[in-house]
Order: C-alpha cells, then structure tokens, then sequence
C-alpha cells in the first residue's frame, strides 16, 4: 500500500506528457462478494417530463405504446437491463396521495407538483401504470411511501392494496382491475426526510421511521424490504442517530450524493465547460468513495454483521437547466463528462457491496443525468445509457479485487475556487467474473491529452483471449441531440492482447472501455 500511495505521489510531480503508465493487479483469491444487480438501480419521478412524455404517454397517443407506456423507450431499458425503478420519488413522494392515482382515468383528481415547477399532473400514472411497466421490464418496483405529508394509515393501506391476496384494499384493487397481487420487495418510508420530505431532526424521523414501518406489514409472502431515509453526502449525525435509535428496524439506509457544484446559484452548464471545470467533477464524483467510507464505518459500528445495507438510491450529475426549458423540471443535456460520472461511480460502488446494495442514477428520462431524452415521438439515448449498457455485465457477477497504480494530477476541489484542491487519479478500474466464466474489467481514462498503456496481471487466471468495447470522443462536451442521435456511440475496442499471463491495453485519452476475457 506504501508503495502504491508513494508510486502515485511520485508521479503526480511529473509533468502530464511523462504520465503514460499504469499497472493492474487482479486478486481473484480474494473475490468473495457478489455485485448486486440493483447497483445498477433507475430512479423516475414525477419531475419534469420524466413520467409523462418520458415513460408515459397514455392509451391515446399517437406515440406506439403499450398500455400507455411508450415502446421506444420500454424497448430501450429492456436492452438497458434494468433491475429495480424507484417511484414515485424524491421530494414528490411526501406529497403523493396514492389513492388519487388508481381507478378509472377520468375520475382521477388532478394535483400540483408544488415541488418540480408547478406543474399540473392529471394522475393518469399511479399505481398500477407503474407496477405494470415493472413487470414488463421485468424489474423489481421501489415504492417511496409519503412519511411528509401522508398517514400511517394511508401508508398501511397502499402496501395491503399492492400485496395483499384478501381484504378491503385487495378488493378494492380487484374492482380496479388487478385480481393478482403484485410482488413489491423494496420500500421506502419516506425520502429526504430532513429536507423536502419534512425539515426534520434525526431523532424525531427515527421514531416516525419505527412507526411507519410497523404498519408496512408482510402479506401472502411478501416480504418486504424497507428502506429508512437516509443522509444527504456527509451528514454523519443523521447516520448516527438512525443506526443507534431505529438500526433493529430498517434494512435498509439510503444516502444521497450529486456531483453538483453547490445548492445555490449556478450549478454550471450541463454542456458549456472548460477543462477546470472537467476535471473538477471527476474529483467530486470519485469523492462519493469517502462519502460511503464515511457512513459505511459509522454503520460498523452498530452493524458488524453488516445486516443494514446502504442503498445509495439518489446519484448523479447535477446542473443548470438546458435554456429554453421550463423552470423546475431539471432538463440537463447530456455529455461525455457525465458518462465519465456514470463510469467512476459504478466502479467505487463494485468496491462497497459488501454494505452497498442497492444504487439510482438520477433520473431514467429527462431529468438530471437521464438515460434517455425523449420529445415529442422521438428518442435519444445518452451517454450515461452506454455506460450502463456496457456495464451491465457486471451485474451479478462476482466482484475481483485488484490493485491499480497510476497517475494523478491536482484538481480543483470546489467549483470557483482555485486555491481548494484535490488529487485526481488518471485511470479508474474495476473487474469482475460472471457466473460462466468469463471475466469483464471496466476501465476509464480521465485524461483529456494522454493515452494510458495498462498492464494487467491476471494473476491466477488462465484467459486467453480478449476483445472489448469503448465510448470515446473527439472533445469531452460531445452529446447526442434529436438532430445528430448518434454523435457519441460505443464502437468495437482492439487495443487490448494477451501474453503471458499479461493483458496490455492502450487506452486511449478520454476513453472508457470494457473488456472481456475468456
């Protein structure tokens, strides 16, 4: 480890044209924890057109859908392979009355979303529209309950209405239509709870979350996950008083954390950046490792069996709204920069799945670092979609330890501030083995300018033969519009061979590539 650290100290004082080498350790011997496929997790609210005119556009359109979820876009997270949607929020879930959203459409009350631009919602998509698009893309529903606004009551109901066989709710979900029960595992009490989900204390959320979860109660085998709201970034107090006062009744803990520049002014544009500005979010998205490090080691504490999971159910990149677009309904464009987020993240994340189980990019349509823009009866995918595209086989496999020795630079910590710094390593990694075999390493070169030639031992391995994918481009600001859908694409990657028992990469500058190997 002392080298390790030394090695990258060393090279940090090089100049940036010297800096053209990193090594890879793999230690399949220590591989002992699977990734869970909910790393991989979606989050849709109703925010913006994230719901209606992202996932939805009702049985009338004229957009091909499917019981009124648009086939484009279902077609688009199937290949995506999604394994949980969380619904129906953030901040909207503490102010969602769950009742106006079930029966027949016409009858459903219409609601302001006070939260995400005033906007007028005609609650066309509720309960069921949200648990059918589950089934059709065959992922597990994440059901965020209204702990804000809502009652304890009000919250017992919707999970007997969701799961329950018999019943007053279960009647009253058959005369809807649904004579099945569904099969609903994660459940949220409450979101944000010390922000837009109620302004509260730790202390006093504690005893709400005991109580609110007593009532979310198992039918017919179901047996549900519940999930406590948890800290935003490093509010260790919250994460303190949870595990001390509600730890024996929660399975888990979220923890929100954005690449975003600040909470007030300008957040910068989502397109319209300079390299400071790059290399600054690299830095605090890979800073989202401390962040879980932080809490992971406060949950140890009262948890050493590791009982609790960290569900890290809101991430992303966060800026300023495209111009043009409405107020509060969070549209950001799409680039480069943000598929390098997507990438950094999901590496730290293989690291921590002994405690982190579960994690929801923000958002999967039109909001924040979207997986797909959609408008009027077009589709564009992001990206961040290729990055989850080709990640996607890490999904359940099992996670292999390595150790990376590489270059790094120094890099403003805070967005406008020059004299905050941090240090940026140049290569992320990460690399797994799926159940047949095969062996999968997901790499990143930050890099703007210089390419990075990686040399990978194997260490026990015996694999013979390589072949790979990258999503590159010429300038770091490149996105996929309605006009040029395609500008930023995976394409085939051959810079990678075998021999003896090494693998050696040419990683190309602003490249992210990943490997299989058999």
């Amino acid at each position: 480890m002392k080298q390790m650290i030394l090695a990258a100290a060393l090279a940090a004082a090089l100049p940036l044209s010297a800096q053209k080498k990193a090594d890879i350790t793999l230690l399949p011997e220590q591989a002992k924890v699977e990734i869970p496929k909910e790393i991989y997790g979606q989050f849709a609210e109703h925010l913006g057109t994230c719901i209606y005119g992202g996932l939805w556009v009702g049985e009338q359109s004229s957009i091909p859908n499917t019981n009124g979820s648009r086939n484009d876009v279902l077609q688009a997270l199937k290949e995506l392979k999604v394994p949980v949607l969380r619904w129906p929020g953030g901040c909207f879930a503490d102010e969602y009355h769950w009742m106006d959203g079930i029966g027949p459409k016409e009858n459903r009350p219409r609601m302001v979303n006070n939260n995400w631009g005033g906007t007028v919602e005609d609650n066309s998509f509720g309960t069921h529209e949200f648990l059918n698009l589950c089934e059709m893309l065959g992922c597990e529903p994440y059901v965020s309950m209204n702990v804000g606004s809502g009652t304890v009551q009000e919250t017992a109901q919707w999970v007997e209405y969701i799961t329950a066989e018999d019943g007053p709710m279960a009647k009253l979900r058959k005369a809807n239509g649904r004579e099945k029960p569904w099969r609903v595992k994660y459940i949220g009490v409450g979101n944000e709870s010390w922000g837009c989900g109620g302004s509260m204390r730790p202390e006093y959320y504690a005893d709400l979350y005991r109580r609110y979860q007593t009532y979310c109660r198992n039918y017919n085998g179901n047996r549900l996950f519940k999930i406590a709201s948890g800290s935003g970034e490093y509010d260790t107090h919250w994460t303190e008083t949870m595990m001390k006062q509600a730890g024996g009744q929660m399975d888990g803990l979220s923890l929100h954390y954005y690449t975003v520049a600040g909470w007030s002014g300008s957040k910068g544009s989502a397109t319209q950046f300079d390299e400071a500005d790059y290399y600054w979010a690299m830095g605090k998205c890979l800073d989202i490792e401390n962040c879980i490090k932080t809490h992971v080691a406060i949950m140890d504490k009262y948890d050493a069996r590791k009982r609790v999971a960290l569900m890290v159910d809101e991430w992303g990149t966060w800026w300023d709204e495209e111009p043009g677009t409405v107020r509060g309904h969070l549209y950001q464009q799409n680039t480069m920069r943000d598929a390098f987020v997507a990438a950094l993240s999901l590496n730290v994340f293989h690291k921590y799945t002994d405690r982190v189980k579960m994690a929801n990019i923000a958002q999967v349509a039109n909001v924040l670092q979207s997986m797909i823009l959609t408008k009027e009866d077009k589709m564009v995918l992001t990206p961040s979609y290729y990055v989850f595209q080709m990640y996607a086989v890490h999904q359940g496999a099992t996670y292999l330890p390595l150790e990376l020795t590489c270059d790094s630079r120094t890099v403003r910590a805070r967005m406008g501030r020059d004299g905050d710094t941090r240090t940026l390593p140049l290569v992320s990694a990460s690399a797994s083995r799926s159940k047949d075999g095969k062996v999968h390493i997901s790499l990143a070169n930050v890099d703007l300018e210089t390419s990075e030639t990686l040399t990978v031992d194997l260490g026990s391995l015996k694999l013979k033969e390589v072949s790979g994918t990258m999503l590159t481009s010429s300038k770091i600001e490149d996105k996929n519009t309605f006009e040029q859908p395609d500008a930023v694409k995976p394409v085939p990657f051959k810079g990678a061979k075998i021999s003896k028992g090494k693998l050696t990469v040419k990683l190309p500058a602003k490249s992210i590539v990943v490997l299989e190997l058999v």
